[in-house]
């Protein structure tokens, strides 16, 4: 009987102590369910986004658009300018030369059969001015009519008509736009700027068809013959 309860009584504190034990291993797994895992918050941290840049503000400016420099500029007869010398105000202070330019007289398709054209054309590299009209004479036989073609009165503007390399003025001369009597010529005279040139340069040119010369006019220097006929009136 005693040999009975030492074993009953050896059992039980055995069954104590694992009852113990498991009680303790519980309270421990609970008291570290609640930690967070390390691995999360280093994932957390990692994932999070980063903050965006304010970018920096451009200014706007103000300032008067650059322009294109190798852009070429037209001039209103259609020739580029070409570079220093050649722009239409360098005309103002440097008159025409007889030997920069060629003077021709055309009879042209579309006028009145009593008009001619006076062509200048510059020959040079740099723009040069002409006086607002030639000065216009006329000529029978060799001998001078002693008429002079009239311009139109009360000009203004720019002091010289430009004329860029290359390109051509015109002037045109009705030889008789009322159609009266008057003497017959056979030559027209023409100084292409009588402000400037002296009157050897004059170039005299002979009439295909002779015409009659009553009162004659000759319009201003234009990048047109059309342009120019319409000075006339």
């Amino acid at each position: 009987m005693r040999i009975y309860r030492s074993r009953a009584a050896a059992l039980a504190t055995l069954t104590g102590l694992v009852l113990g034990l498991t009680g303790c291993q519980g309270g421990g797994a609970a008291a570290k369910s609640p930690a967070t895992s390390p691995s999360a918050s280093t994932a957390a941290s990692e994932t999070a986004p980063a903050p965006t840049p304010t970018p920096t503000p451009t200014p706007s400016g103000s300032g008067t658009p650059t322009a294109d420099a190798s852009a070429t500029p037209a001039a209103p007869d259609g020739k580029g300018s070409g570079g220093p010398g050649t722009e239409d105000s360098y005309a103002y202070t440097h008159p025409c030369s007889a030997r920069n330019i060629t003077v021709k007289v055309t009879s042209p398709e579309g006028f009145p059969a009593t008009v001619r054209v006076v062509t200048v054309t510059n020959n040079g590299s740099t723009t040069c001015g002409l006086s607002y009209f030639p000065a216009v004479g006329f000529s029978a036989k060799g001998a001078a009519l002693g008429i002079q073609a009239k311009a139109p009165e009360g000009l203004g503007g720019a002091p010289a008509h430009p004329v860029r390399p290359g390109a051509t003025a015109y002037a045109a001369v009705d030889l008789n736009p009322s159609g009266g009597g008057g003497p017959v010529a056979d030559e027209i005279n023409v100084l292409a700027d009588p402000d400037h040139m002296p009157n050897a340069d004059s170039v005299h040119f002979p009439l295909a068809t002779p015409g009659t010369v009553a009162r004659p006019k000759v319009g201003l220097y234009h990048f047109t013959a059309r342009d120019s006929f319409k000075t006339l009136s």
